[in-house]
């Protein structure tokens, strides 16, 4: 299903009047369009999809709200298509069948129904869809959208037990503190002014991902060079990357439609961002290649010197990475730690922000446990003091409760006919959990629209991998993110870094309503949702 992101970027911009004109040919020839096709067929309906069971009567479908002919329920998404298909689930229930265009869907919306997906009947709905985004730019071999198969198997394994296990992800240790501590001075130079702190945190996400990724050698290369040509490349692996990726082409909702993914300029967007990455993976594995191979204990190599090994040993591992299998899954890495990591981290200073008590209760425990190991206003908050904080973890819960990064997990696909809470779902209909109406499910959680830490506390162990169904915004099961721990790792250095060495406050203007702990926390969709203004705030340094 996607999410919906617009392409952005300069290119479009150009291409804005091929588009307004590519979008009145639609008006134009919608109309005809639909005279015609009813002349041949009858106008697509989820309940063609029932069928019949073997005593020949009708399988009981998942409730629909009225639709259009051709379009089906498109236009009822809107610009946050998670907040829509939560206002339809109150109509229509925590299941429904939606077609998007010609495309079946079912939309799962409370924690019941994501237990039979993504536990009780995982097997049945550990597929995927085709993505033809993620076959043009991910070479076709990535895991995370790639369908249930030994291929997927065997990949994920190599994710789960080289890249993202838990020794690796504390090998990752000093970059999250390096990085965390970079964050800081670069608010410190701005401190007293404006912080546009969205973009801080963005950087800090990327930066720990490619060095995690390449290496800093690797990293360090990448970016020498002018200030345009270091723009582009973040802009190309953490700009035009992740937009595509949150973009559904028309084409693929509405066949007939695709030839204005052509003229609004996507088809050739795609190209040069899928050969701008390849040339850059190919630099940095090019030069993992040349170099000496590395002879330490395997607890300081990035993915790429892991990849490559597992490459070496393909018999050993039992699978066969080739250059493009590499590729792919470094991608996988940066359009699932990044944009996503960011996000968090962002809503949960607009959070605290707009909650000062709850600011103030977890700045208490951070200073308490770091106490004079930063000392002097520079230094960094160690990672191991971090993980005790038991308030800031709860702070995290709450804030992915509220705002998951990515509130549609990626869709599955059920090889054969199956059923979801009683209602059957054909084979090959695509099954979308909205894992952002389940966090604010009133069924689910009390005072579920509010922001309350305290809920997480004490003895309320709800984790973050997939064991608790209210709270799932990782997703759960086969299909379940790998890379859990190393986000939070990430989430909270970076945290409790920003809350130890600094007070905040809302920027007064943009962004900002009256008072001065208010910020505008209006939605922008894309491959994660983020705040639509940004996040101007003013840091006071604080002296310990």
């Amino acid at each position: 299903m996607g999410h919906n992101g617009e392409s952005g970027g300069s290119d479009d911009m150009a291409l804005l009047p091929a588009a307004g004109a590519a979008l009145l040919t639609v008006f134009v020839l919608l109309p005809l369009s639909y005279l015609l096709l009813l002349a041949v067929n009858k106008p697509a309906s989820p309940q063609r999809h029932g069928g019949a069971s073997g005593h020949g009567r009708r399988q009981r479908l998942p409730p629909s709200p009225p639709g259009l002919p051709l379009l089906g329920h498109l236009h009822l998404l809107g610009s946050l298509p998670h907040r829509a298909l939560q206002s339809l689930a109150r109509a229509h229930g925590p299941v429904m069948l939606l077609l998007l265009g010609c495309v079946p869907t079912v939309v799962v919306s409370s924690a019941a129904g994501a237990e039979e997906v993504m536990r009780a009947r995982d097997l049945a709905f550990a597929s995927r869809p085709r993505s033809a985004m993620a076959e043009r730019l991910m070479y076709g071999r990535d895991v995370a959208f790639a369908p249930y198969g030994d291929y997927w198997r065997q990949a994920r394994r190599v994710c789960v037990v080289h890249l993202l296990s838990a020794r690796r992800t504390r090998s990752f240790r000093r970059v999250r503190e390096q990085e965390a501590a970079a964050l800081v001075e670069r608010v410190r130079a701005k401190a007293g002014a404006a912080v546009g702190l969205t973009e801080l945190l963005a950087e800090y996400a990327n930066t720990v991902v490619c060095r995690a990724a390449f290496g800093d050698e690797s990293a360090r290369g990448l970016f020498d060079g002018d200030d345009r040509a270091r723009e582009r490349i973040w802009e190309v692996l953490t700009g035009d990357f992740q937009k595509l990726m949150g973009t559904e082409p028309l084409g693929e909702l509405l066949p007939w439609l695709g030839w204005v993914d052509a003229v609004r300029g996507l088809e050739g967007k795609i190209t040069r961002t899928f050969q701008a990455l390849d040339g850059l993976l190919e630099k940095v594995i090019d030069d993992h290649r040349r170099r000496p191979p590395n002879t330490d204990d395997g607890d300081h190599r990035d993915f790429v010197d892991v990849l490559l090994d597992v490459h070496k040993h393909d018999k050993e591992c039992g699978i066969q990475l080739e250059t493009n299998e590499i590729k792919a899954i470094i991608l996988d890495m940066f359009g699932a730690g990044t944009d996503t990591t960011s996000a968090v981290m962002e809503w949960a200073m607009a959070e605290l922000v707009t909650h000062p008590r709850a600011m103030r209760k977890l700045q208490d425990e951070i200073r308490a446990a770091v106490g004079s190991a930063s000392t002097g206003g520079g230094g960094g908050v160690d990672e191991g003091r971090v993980a005790q904080l038991h308030y800031l973890k709860a702070v995290v819960k709450e804030t992915l409760r509220l705002h998951a990064p990515v509130p549609l997990l990626v869709p599955r696909e059920p090889a054969a006919d199956a059923e979801i809470l009683g209602y059957h779902v054909p084979a090959r209909t695509r099954v979308v959990v909205n894992a952002w109406a389940i966090g604010r499910d009133p069924a689910a959680w009390e005072d579920a629209e509010e922001f309350v830490p305290e809920r997480f506390s004490g003895s309320a162990a709800v984790d973050l991998k997939g064991q608790h169904m209210e709270l799932v915004p990782f997703g759960a099961g086969r299909r379940g993110c790998p890379g859990v721990g190393f986000a939070e790792a990430s989430i909270e250095v970076a945290l409790a870094s920003l809350l130890y060495h600094f007070d905040w406050e809302a920027a007064e203007g943009k962004g900002s309503r009256a008072g001065a702990s208010s910020l505008d926390m209006s939605e922008m969709n894309g491959l994660s949702v983020h705040i639509k203004s940004g996040l101007p705030l003013v840091a006071k340094p604080w002296i310990p």
